[in-house]
C-alpha cells in the first residue's frame, strides 16, 4: 500500500513535497550542487503525478507502444536565487500551467521556510512508446484539471 505522506500532498491547486538535503546532495562547499536541484524538481513532478492517481510505472508497462504514454522534460529554465545547505528542509511546490496537445507547462519552486531558493519553468512533452509526441489522453487530461478544449 502506498503511503501518501511520502508523496507530499495536494494543496491550493498544486503539490507540496518536503525533502531534506543530505550530504550526497552537496559539493565541497557544503552547498547543494546545482545539478541536484534537478533531482528535487523531478521528485516534485513525479509525486504530483502520483497523487493525481497516475501511475507512471503502469503507463510504462503498457504493451501498445502507439497508445502508451510517457512524460519527458523538453525544456527547463531554472533561476537559482539562494543556495540550500546540508540538513536544510526544503519544500518543492509544483503547479500546473497550460496543457495543450502534447505539452504540459509546470511551474516549480523550491523553498526553505519562506525563502525562495530556486524557480523552474518546465515544459513536459507527452510521448508514446516510440518517443513520438502524442496528445495527452482525455482521461489523464481531466486529472490535471484540463478539459476537452485544451
Amino acid at each position: 500500500m502506498m503511503n501518501a505522506s511520502l508523496s507530499g500532498h495536494l494543496q491550493d491547486g498544486g503539490h507540496h513535497l518536503v525533502q531534506r538535503v543530505y550530504y550526497e546532495d552537496t559539493d565541497f562547499s557544503g552547498f547543494v550542487y546545482h545539478a541536484r536541484y534537478l533531482h528535487f524538481f523531478e521528485r516534485g513532478r513525479t509525486d504530483y503525478i502520483r497523487l493525481l492517481g497516475v501511475s507512471q510505472g503502469t503507463l510504462h508497462t503498457q504493451t501498445d507502444l502507439v497508445d502508451s504514454v510517457a512524460f519527458v522534460v523538453r525544456r527547463m529554465e531554472i533561476d537559482f536565487k539562494s543556495p540550500a545547505r546540508m540538513d536544510d528542509v526544503l519544500t518543492i511546490i509544483t503547479r500546473p500551467g497550460e496543457i495543450r496537445g502534447a505539452r504540459m507547462m509546470l511551474d516549480q519552486t523550491i523553498l526553505r521556510g519562506d525563502d525562495v531558493l530556486a524557480i523552474a519553468a518546465v515544459t513536459v512533452a507527452v510521448v508514446n512508446g516510440f518517443g513520438r509526441a502524442r496528445r495527452l489522453p482525455d482521461a489523464l487530461l481531466a486529472r490535471f484539471g484540463g478539459g476537452a478544449d485544451n
